[in-house]
C-alpha cells in the first residue's frame, strides 16, 4: 500500500477571510497591507486590485498613488488565526493525522482511507464540500504519495482536486518552472541554476541523473536536489505538539521603534512566560525571539532560560531581542516561543536560600492566581 498525503490549500487565505467577514468586499479591489505606515508593504492583493496595477511586495505609499479605488486592509493575524483553527478542526474529521503548514495550508495523512471512501478523489470532494459549507472558504486539494508533490500541485494546478499517481512524480514535475522546487532557493544553488539557465525542472533532472556531475556542481546539495526534482520526499505528516511549547506574542497598537515602548512589551511577554514556567516547575532550554517589521520582514534569534524568575528571564529576553533587532524599521509584533523544557527540582532546604527576586516572583504569582491575571507586571 502506497502512502497517501493530501495537501489542502486555501489560496489567498487572508483575502478569503476578509471577504468571509464582510460580504461587501467580495467584488471590490482589496489590498492587505502590513500596516498603515507609508513604508509598509502590500502582503496580498485581490484580482480586482491586480487589474489596477497593484502587486504583492509593493510599497503602500506607491500603491495608494496608483489606485484610489482599492481598499487597504491592515493584516489581521487574530482573524486569520481563529479561522485557520476552525479549518483545522474541520479537516480533522477525516483523519487524526493533520499537520498545519501556515495559514490556510494543511497536510493530511489519508493512507488506508480508501477502505472508507470509494476513491481518494471522493474523499477529497467530501473534504472540499465540508470546508465550503462549514467555513465558507474555497479549498483546492493535491493528492500524491508524499508532502512535497502534493504541496507543489496545489501551487501550480488550478483544479479543485488533482491527483498524481504513484510513480508519476518526476513526470509531473518535469515541465514546471524551477522555483517550485524548495531546495532551489538555497542561495548557492539558485546562483548556479541562474548561471546555467536551468529554467525548467526537466533540465535539472537530466543534469543530476549523473551522480558525478551532481556532486561536482552542487556538492552537499546534490542528493537532496536529486530527490526533490524527482518528487521524492521521506518526511511524514506530523500533528502539531503545541503542548510542548509556550508561545506568547504581542501585536503593537502602532508600529514603532521607540525603545521604551519595546522594552515595556518585552517585559510584559517575559513576565507571562516566566509565570507559566513556574507553574510547570520548568526551565526552557530552547527560546526563540521573533520580530516582525512593518515592511513584512522578520528576524529571529535563539537562546535559553536556565532560571524561571522574572528578572533572569527579562534580562535574557531583552538580550535576545536586541540581537534579533538588526534593522532600523519600525516593529509590528514580537513573539516568544519556548520549548525543550526541563524540570526544576524544588528541594526543601533547612535554611531559606531564595533570593529577593525569587520571593518577589513568588509573591506576584500569588496575586496572578488570585486575580486570574497573567498580564500583571512584576516590579522592576
Amino acid at each position: 500500500m502506497h502512502p497517501t498525503v493530501f495537501h489542502l490549500r486555501l489560496k489567498d487565505f487572508e483575502l478569503q477571510a476578509e471577504r468571509r467577514l464582510d460580504a461587501s468586499l467580495r467584488t471590490r479591489p482589496i489590498a492587505i497591507i502590513s500596516s498603515h505606515h507609508q513604508n509598509s508593504t502590500v502582503v496580498s492583493v485581490s484580482k480586482e486590485a491586480k487589474d489596477e496595477g497593484l502587486c504583492r511586495g509593493m510599497k503602500v505609499s506607491l500603491a495608494r498613488k496608483m489606485s484610489h479605488g482599492a481598499q487597504f486592509l491592515p493584516y489581521n493575524p487574530s482573524l486569520y488565526g481563529r479561522l485557520n483553527q476552525y479549518v483545522y478542526a474541520t479537516v480533522q474529521r477525516f483523519t487524526p493525522i493533520v499537520e498545519p503548514a501556515g495559514y490556510g495550508k494543511f497536510y493530511m495523512d489519508m493512507t488506508g482511507m480508501e477502505r472508507i471512501y470509494k476513491s481518494h478523489k471522493q474523499a477529497g470532494s467530501n473534504i472540499s464540500k465540508l470546508v465550503q459549507d462549514q467555513v465558507g472558504l474555497n479549498p483546492i486539494l493535491g493528492i500524491s504519495q508524499n508532502k512535497l508533490v502534493s504541496r507543489i500541485s496545489t501551487s501550480v494546478v488550478p483544479d479543485t482536486i488533482y491527483r498524481i499517481m504513484a510513480g508519476n512524480e518526476a513526470q509531473f514535475l518535469s515541465p514546471l518552472d524551477t522555483p517550485v522546487i524548495p531546495i532551489v532557493h538555497e542561495p548557492s544553488i539558485w546562483k548556479l541554476i541562474k548561471f546555467l539557465i536551468l529554467n525548467q525542472v526537466r533540465q535539472i533532472q537530466s543534469l543530476v541523473n549523473s551522480a558525478a556531475n551532481a556532486r561536482r556542481l552542487f556538492g552537499r546539495y546534490a542528493l537532496p536536489l536529486f530527490r526533490e526534482v524527482h518528487g521524492q520526499d521521506l518526511s511524514v505528516v506530523r500533528p502539531p505538539a503545541m503542548k510542548d511549547h509556550i508561545v506568547e506574542q504581542v501585536v503593537l497598537a502602532e508600529d514603532t521603534n521607540d525603545t521604551s515602548i519595546l522594552w515595556s512589551e518585552v517585559k510584559r511577554l517575559s513576565d507571562q512566560v516566566a509565570f507559566k514556567l513556574r507553574q510547570r516547575s520548568q526551565i526552557a532550554k530552547k527560546v526563540r525571539v521573533e520580530i516582525h517589521y512593518t515592511d513584512g520582514f522578520k528576524y529571529e534569534t535563539h537562546g535559553q532560560y536556565l532560571n524561571n524568575n522574572d528578572a533572569t528571564i527579562l534580562t535574557e529576553s531583552w538580550q535576545l531581542f536586541e540581537k534579533a533587532n538588526i534593522r532600523r524599521n519600525r516593529i509590528r509584533s514580537i513573539l516568544l516561543d519556548l520549548s525543550g523544557f526541563a524540570q526544576v527540582a524544588n528541594q526543601m532546604e533547612l535554611f531559606e536560600k531564595d533570593t529577593e527576586q525569587d520571593r518577589i516572583s513568588f509573591a506576584m504569582d500569588i496575586l496572578r492566581k488570585k486575580y486570574n491575571n497573567t498580564n500583571m507586571e512584576s516590579p522592576q
